[in-house]
């Protein structure tokens, strides 16, 4: 397929929902500004996920207008992109602009506009218009030009012009698309974990005593863009020893010693989608027995989950699983007292892992690294909460159990300063689910068995 009839398709039907809820409106979404770092030097300018999501455009200073015109069950969908008109001098020091000429052919759009006529054009697309979908309380720079736009409409009420008299939120309904991947996406998520293992591998076999985090980061990135990745997609955290219970660890210039563990989540992203990986593993290659019995609880966790991890069960049921197998694990090797706590059920109830274990097992993944959509099911509740989503073919999440063991007086020192991580992508599909993340080993005997060989 085209990839401008893909995103033609996103938006034919988001706009198919726009006129099923209030029959037509003006749907509006920018995508991120350019952001100084310090000086005159901005960061590595990255799209918004949600304007990509409808256009595929990457470049900085553009918007989106979708006009939904119709009446009864018949509507028609008109299209502009507002972007950086073409400057030859700017294009020079900043590089290519597509520009509103060549942008209606190159994106399948309809219409193409500077962005210098966005405030006068909107001015004349919001008139008569019933309903505005727009990111609702976004910033207060979005909310005054929202303002400046419907008194504008407004000042021709004498003319006989109505402004629109309802705001709904986009987000909801983008982002609930944006939790089902089709094919293509899939496809490239595939290619992004693919990547990724091959930097987790990378990063093992040049693993030794000495090293600094930093050093690891190096291999992690080098892989990356040698793949083709574009960026990161998200901060590469590489936590030596103690370093490795902390959840969000930055890779820093901790040395990296023998006998401790070294923990990498990390991954890239391609094409606008991210991959997430997490493997620890012994710095000198060789498991402690400690080491070694809480990675196979944790490991055994994450096998747990991934059992659950099907259509028809809840978000939550992968999660209950690996909290039930971390949570007998911690009993077995006493770093729960069982003569405290009385049963597994009790450990379960109290949360008395949450000492060790403080979250979640599985999170949405997509263009975003923690990607949208709620986790409860979207539908009229009289109940205090909303029941957990339903998984469903074409879901993507992670699947990441772990354990924490911080020093403290009542805790065999043995055990002290151990942070283990097991995370991979899956794929819910009508089967169960497809780990595309496995590239790089898992089991304990293969993480050895490759730094071994290195």
């Amino acid at each position: 397929m085209n990839k401008n009839n893909i995103y033609q398709l996103r938006r034919e039907q988001l706009a198919k929902q726009i006129f099923a809820k209030t029959g037509g409106g003006i749907a509006i979404i920018a995508t991120a500004p350019e952001l100084a770092r310090n000086r005159d030097n901005d960061f590595p300018y990255r799209h918004d996920s949600d304007f990509f999501y409808l256009t595929g455009f990457e470049e900085p200073g553009a918007t989106l207008v979708m006009q939904i015109q119709g009446e009864q069950k018949n509507y028609t969908l008109q299209s502009h992109l507002f972007c950086r008109p073409k400057d030859l001098e700017r294009e020079i020091w900043d590089g290519f602009r597509l520009g509103p000429e060549a942008a209606p052919k190159a994106l399948g759009i309809e219409f193409a506009h500077s962005t210098q006529e966005l405030d006068q054009k909107l001015s004349d697309l919001l008139a008569d218009q019933e309903a505005i979908y727009i990111r609702l309380a976004e910033s207060a720079e979005a909310d005054r030009r929202l303002r400046h736009w419907m008194k504008e409409v407004r000042a021709q009420a004498r003319s006989g012009v109505n402004p629109p008299s309802e705001f709904h939120d986009i987000e909801t309904l983008i982002h609930e698309m944006r939790l089902f991947k089709d094919a293509h996406e899939i496809d490239i998520m595939r290619r992004a974990a693919e990547i990724s293992a091959r930097a987790h591998v990378r990063a093992m076999q040049a693993c030794k005593p000495g090293m600094r985090e930093y050093q690891l980061e190096a291999e992690l990135l080098h892989e990356f863009r040698n793949s083709g990745a574009q960026s990161v997609a998200y901060n590469s955290i590489v936590a030596g020893g103690a370093n490795s219970c902390i959840l969000h660890y930055r890779a820093g210039s901790t040395e990296l010693r023998s006998g401790e563990l070294c923990l990498i989540d990390a991954g890239c992203e391609l094409d606008g989608y991210a991959s997430d990986i997490t493997r620890t593993f012994p710095v000198n290659g060789k498991f402690s027995g400690p080491q070694r019995a809480l990675y196979d609880i944790t490991l055994a966790a994450q096998e747990a989950a991934i059992s659950m991890s099907k259509p028809g069960n809840t978000f939550m049921q992968p999660h209950e699983a690996a909290l039930k197998v971390l949570t007998q694990g911690l009993l077995d090797e006493k770093l729960l007292k069982l003569s405290e706590l009385g049963s597994l059920e009790n450990a379960l109830e109290s949360g008395a892992y949450r000492r060790f274990y403080m979250h979640r097992t599985s999170h949405w993944l997509g263009m975003d690294v923690h990607d949208v959509s709620s986790y409860r099911e979207p539908i009229d509740s009289l109940a205090s909460e909303k029941p957990w989503r339903i998984l469903k073919s074409g879901m993507v999440i992670t699947i990441e159990p772990g354990l924490y063991i911080r020093p403290a007086y009542d805790i065999d020192e043995a055990f002290w300063n151990i942070g283990i991580r097991i995370e991979d992508d899956a794929v819910i599909n009508d089967s169960g689910c497809e780990l595309i993340s496995r590239g790089v080993p898992v089991k304990a005997d293969e993480i050895e068995a490759l730094m071994k060989n290195a």
